[in-house]
């Protein structure tokens, strides 16, 4: 029985380590680009980390753990299938925390791509995972396709709104003051 459990599952051995190798160093990358950014620029409200910065280490690291659930050597497929349906639970509970953090925050008015950025395409994508989920049991082979995508597409997220978030640092916040000749 481990044979044919672990069949669907091996094909996909490369693909995982890499997406998750690919997260989890974006992840570590976060850290120190929030850690350099601390130190540079005048304190503000956490609001706007918490809305657009922490997003971006919970789309790696849900990558992550979906990249090391289908690396583990699973007995049946339905223990993977439940990890795999929670974290697509938490990632569309996550997505309405986002929202809530997003309104609320007062440093940065959104624009349509933020919302499509930060709440649309990960709510779609971990509502897909939990689809998957579903019935990664019953149909593995074209669910790993899908699957797949969503966590390609999680890091493709992270990386999008991270640069995207960096971009308006570095262009927005960090403008020179103007001289003295030029007031």
């Amino acid at each position: 029985m481990q044979g044919a459990v672990a069949s669907p599952l091996t094909a996909w051995g490369n693909f995982y380590v890499i997406v998750g190798t690919a997260a989890a160093t974006l992840t570590g990358l976060m850290f120190v680009v929030l850690t350099l950014i601390a130190g540079v620029r005048s304190p503000r409200s956490s609001g706007s980390i918490a809305a657009f910065g922490t997003p971006n280490v919970v789309h790696f690291c849900a990558a992550l753990l979906v990249a090391a659930t289908l690396n583990a050597p699973w007995q049946a497929l339905w223990n993977a299938s439940l990890v795999l349906g929670l974290c697509g639970l938490g990632g569309v509970v996550y997505v309405a925390i986002i929202v809530r953090r997003a309104r609320y925050q007062t440093s940065y008015e959104l624009v349509i791509e933020d919302w499509v950025w930060h709440v649309i395409i990960p709510f779609a994508s971990y509502t897909a995972l939990m689809t998957a989920a579903l019935l990664f049991p019953v149909n593995p082979t074209p669910t790993l396709f899908c699957i797949g995508a969503v966590t390609l597409l999680l890091v493709f997220i992270g990386i999008h709104n991270a640069w995207d978030t960096l971009t308006y640092v570095a262009t927005e916040l960090y403008k020179p003051e103007p001289s003295s000749q030029e007031k």
